[in-house]
C-alpha cells in the first residue's frame, strides 16, 4: 500500500526512511545497507568528507547513487559561526544547499545548542540554505525555528546514538500537533519498534544511523526499519482507533438467547 509521499522545500519524497552514514564497519556495508533501506535523503558529517578531493574520497564513492540525495551536516561544530562556515563550504564542495544543522559543543552528552542553533538557522536562511537543524524536543524552539525560515525540524527522540527510543514523546505529539514545517525525529530510535511508534504519532520522517550501522546485520536491519516506518506511516493515514479508560465490548451486549 502505498502512502502519501513527503515534501521538503523543493523535493518530494516516498521514502519517510532517513539515514546516516556513521559507525558502518565498511563502506561497501554502508552502501549495502543504504539500499536496503530504500531511503531518499542520507546525511554525511562534513568532517568526514575531503572537500578538496572529493573524487577520490572513498566515502564519496560509494554514496553516489542516483536515488541519493546528500545531506550535509555540521556536526563537530561548536557555535552557529562554525555552522554557517562549514555550510558553506559543504555547498561549494558538494553543490547543496541543503544542510543538516547540528551544533553540540558537549562532547560528552552531545545535546544540541539551542541558542547557537537558532542563530544558525536564521543566518543560514537568508543565505539561501535549505535547513534542517537537529534540536531538543522543545516546541517552543520549534515555532521560532519556523519564524527563522527552517525547511523541517528534526527533534530528538532521545541521546545520539542511545537507542532508548521516544524518551521525549510528551513534547513530540505537541511539536507534531503544532508544526508548519516537516518534523523529522532524529536521535535515540534503536529499534524499529520505535520508528514504528514515531510514524504512528504523525512524525513526517524518521532518521536512523547508529541502529542500523552497529546491528549484527545491518543489511536486515535496514529492512526491517524500512518496513517499520512504512507500517507506521500506513497506520497514521489509516487513523488509528482511540485508546479509552473502560472496556468496549467488539459485538453488541445483547442477551444470547
Amino acid at each position: 500500500m502505498k502512502t502519501n509521499p513527503l515534501t521538503i522545500a523543493d523535493t518530494t519524497f516516498h521514502s519517510r526512511l532517513f539515514t546516516g552514514t556513521g559507525k558502518f564497519s565498511a563502506s561497501p556495508l554502508m552502501r549495502e545497507a543504504l539500499q536496503a533501506s530504500g531511503t531518499e535523503l542520507v546525511t554525511v558529517a562534513l568532517k568526514r568528507v575531503d572537500v578538496h578531493q572529493q573524487q577520490g574520497d572513498d566515502l564519496l564513492t560509494h554514496l553516489q547513487h542516483p536515488q541519493w540525495r546528500l545531506l550535509p551536516n555540521t556536526s563537530g561544530v561548536r557555535n552557529a559561526q562554525e555552522a554557517v562556515l562549514a555550510a558553506e563550504l559543504a555547498r561549494e564542495a558538494l553543490q547543496t544547499n541543503w544542510v543538516k544543522l547540528e551544533i553540540h559543543p558537549d562532547p560528552k552528552y552531545l545535546m544540541p545548542d539551542p541558542i547557537e542553533t537558532l542563530r544558525a538557522t536564521e543566518a543560514l536562511a537568508k543565505r539561501g540554505f535549505v535547513v534542517l537543524p537537529y534540536i531538543h524536543a522543545d516546541p517552543v524552539l520549534c515555532k521560532r525555528l519556523e519564524e527563522a525560515g527552517t525547511a523541517a525540524v528534526m527533534p530528538l527522540g532521545a541521546p545520539i546514538g542511545s537507542n532508548k527510543g521516544l524518551r521525549t514523546l510528551d513534547f513530540l505529539e505537541i511539536i507534531i500537533e503544532q508544526s508548519r514545517v516537516p518534523v523529522i525525529i532524529d536521535a535515540g530510535l534503536g529499534a524499529p519498534s520505535h520508528a514504528a511508534q514515531a510514524m504512528e504519532l504523525g512524525a513526517d520522517a524518521v532518521l536512523v544511523n547508529t541502529a542500523i550501522a552497529v546491528a549484527g546485520d545491518p543489511v536486515a536491519m535496514a529492512t526491517a526499519f524500512a518496513q517499520a516506518v512504512q507500517a507506521g506511516r500506513t497506520a497514521y493515514e489509516a487513523q488509528l482507533a482511540q485508546p479509552t479508560a473502560h472496556a468496549v465490548a467488539s459485538s453488541p451486549l445483547t442477551a444470547f438467547l
